[in-house]
């Protein structure tokens, strides 16, 4: 009898999860694909292009969304059986709650392996093609950012003039030993600048120790601080970076010296890997976070009650984890706390909700 209810139950879960799946693919479907209209407009291609660069494009979007996805979906599932007697049912068998949220969890847990070790290789091919095809018809090609292991470099280009920017390192929010070079549309040098380093966090740059070089008047001016105004900062350098979500979870485990060697930063490797590391067991919390509040529910009033509480508690968790991975870029805590500290987070608020439906 107890497989046929666990059967029953895993069916049912899957059913409302897999259906979440398809609401969710098919609401970002619809954003990304006017997003890739909007970028197509002015060049001459069908709508073939931007259909087939959203659905290479959506899958890894919605692993992403996946936590809230199985948060939802956990939720609809434990009103749906507390609202029609279901539970009552499943307890009548021997099903505590805490059984029955052991199963969703497994169930999740299971789930979220199965995204790493063969979904995610699928949709890292995806995005590569995606960004291959994209930056075929990209206009931006006059901003350029290239980060290696000989250090940072940038192109920006304007009516008037072309700025190179290179920078020995990047280390948290700032640029060491910069050297900025100015030139007219002729590519002859103006100016160049020296500084030893800058604050890059803003689109306001903060250079410190400035030596200004003249072509023309031959001279050098020097500054103890100088802002400078580029359109990068640090967000737009990071994410004009290399994308890791072109590697898969297992080659980026596997082959971390050829990607290091490649250019990617040891940081942004870190955190990816543990961001995946955390994936399945942030799945699970998840399935934690829903049971509090969704087996909690009696009537209608609570019902709403608990759903509006619940939706605000999983948007502070995301909050919460952006938050965390900003400090953990800025160096302000270490890159990997910074991946896993929400989960230690939810995770203490959580045992502390279970141990009031165990007493259930």
């Amino acid at each position: 009898m107890n497989k046929v209810l666990n059967n029953y139950i895993i069916k049912n879960y899957l059913k409302i999860v897999f259906n979440a799946t398809l609401i969710f693919t098919c609401m970002v479907i619809l954003l990304n694909l006017f997003q890739e209209i909007e970028f197509f407009k002015d060049l001459n291609v069908s709508f073939e292009t931007p259909l087939i660069l959203t659905l290479m494009f959506v899958p890894n979007i919605v692993i992403k969304m996946f936590p809230f996805i199985i948060f939802l979906s956990t939720m609809y599932y434990l009103v749906n059986i507390n609202n029609n007697k279901e539970l009552i049912t499943f307890k009548i068998f021997g099903y505590s709650n805490i059984k029955l949220i052991t199963i969703l969890s497994i169930t999740t847990f299971l789930i979220g392996l199965a995204i790493l070790l063969t979904i995610n290789p699928i949709t890292s091919s995806m995005v590569k093609y995606y960004e291959q095809v994209k930056s075929k018809y990209s206009e931006d090609v006059d901003h350029l950012v290239s980060i290696n292991k000989n250090g940072v470099w940038i192109k920006e280009k304007s009516e008037d003039e072309i700025k190179m920017i290179y920078a020995k390192k990047l280390q948290g929010e700032f640029l060491y030993n910069l050297s900025i070079y100015y030139f007219n549309k002729d590519n002859q040098n103006l100016t160049r600048i020296e500084a030893e380093k800058g604050d890059i966090s803003k689109n306001n740059w903060i250079l410190q120790k400035v030596k200004i070089h003249d072509s023309k008047k031959k001279d050098v001016i020097t500054h103890e601080k100088l802002d400078f105004y580029s359109i990068f900062n640090l967000t737009k350098i990071k994410s004009a970076y290399k994308n890791l979500d072109t590697i898969s979870f297992l080659n980026l485990l596997r082959n971390q010296e050829k990607i290091l060697s490649d250019g990617y930063s040891e940081e942004m490797i870190k955190e990816k890997l543990n961001s995946h590391f955390t994936l399945p067991v942030f799945l699970v919390l998840m399935v934690f976070l829903a049971s509090i509040f969704g087996l909690e529910t009696k009537n209608k009033v609570n019902n709403t009650y608990y759903i509006f509480v619940s939706i605000i508690a999983c948007v502070l968790v995301y909050y919460f984890k952006d938050l965390s991975i900003a400090l953990g870029q800025t160096n302000k805590i270490s890159i990997i706390l910074s991946v896993w500290m929400p989960l230690i987070a939810v995770t203490l608020f959580c045992s502390i909700g279970l141990l009031r439906l165990y007493e259930k």
